[in-house]
């Protein structure tokens, strides 16, 4: 499905209707290979954002996958970058894959929610990841990153506005959340994916709650909706204090 070289329909269903943790082992050696997969004008955009706030030290790639952002973390981090994810599959995957000369990289399998780390990350990013989380879990997940952050350190992320109404792509997520949601409801381990909880008023809310400070960096490279804000921003959210 989607390419000669990704996952069939047969795989994707399997896949579905295992854990969390489960169907990303099993998709990983083809995940680069369906649009999952984090594009490399979100990557490159933020790479680019980012490189006029640092550069940083330490950095942390959350809920990494296979690694596609940590050649992000590798292009403004000088000291070393980690990728952390619950499966061992797509580490597997994060470390065969070739990357650019850069920083050290290590590899961690970790809970995002339970972050084995103490405060010592410049900078975490995370790409296309959170809709793996309800709305509920965002205050402990904003917790454990503000947890890791040292003083000053950024946690840093792209957020697509929603698409209008009107449009193919809302029918499609909202089509995709309703059977998640059904899935869920009927099937155990429950899979958890919704493209349309990871709402920016919630975001905002809740990093400031953590103890974040918020700013919004519109992504040019993505031009304007018709209302003339932006199609995609970048969240950033600093631990206060200064800098180390």
């Amino acid at each position: 499905m989607f390419t000669p070289q990704g996952p069939t329909f047969r795989e994707l269903a399997v896949q579905a209707l295992s854990s969390v943790e489960h169907g990303y082992d099993l998709l990983a050696p083809k995940f680069d290979q369906t649009p999952f997969r984090t594009p490399d004008a979100f990557l490159r955009s933020v790479a680019r954002a980012l490189t006029g706030m640092g550069p940083f030290g330490r950095g942390l790639d959350l809920c990494c996958g296979t690694g596609a952002g940590m050649d992000v973390l590798g292009s403004v981090c000088r000291d070393s970058v980690t990728g952390i994810d619950i499966s061992a599959g797509m580490l597997a995957e994060a470390r065969r894959r070739e990357r650019p000369a850069g920083p050290p990289a290590g590899w961690v399998r970790g809970d995002a929610l339970a972050l084995p780390f103490g405060p010592v990350f410049d900078l975490v990013v995370s790409f296309g990841a959170f809709g793996h989380f309800l709305p509920r879990e965002l205050p402990g997940l904003f917790e454990q990153v503000h947890s890791v952050l040292r003083p000053g350190g950024r946690f840093a992320f792209p957020i697509v506005a929603p698409a209008p109404p009107a449009s193919p792509g809302y029918w499609a997520m909202l089509g995709f959340d309703a059977v998640m949601k059904v899935r869920n409801a009927v099937w155990r381990p429950p899979f958890v994916m919704y493209y349309r909880e990871f709402r920016l008023g919630d975001v905002r809310r809740e990093l400031t709650r953590a103890g974040f400070t918020v700013e919004l960096h519109a992504l040019p490279e993505f031009g304007r909706r018709d209302d003339g804000s932006p199609r995609c921003r970048m969240v950033v959210a600093t631990r206060p204090g200064p800098a180390v």
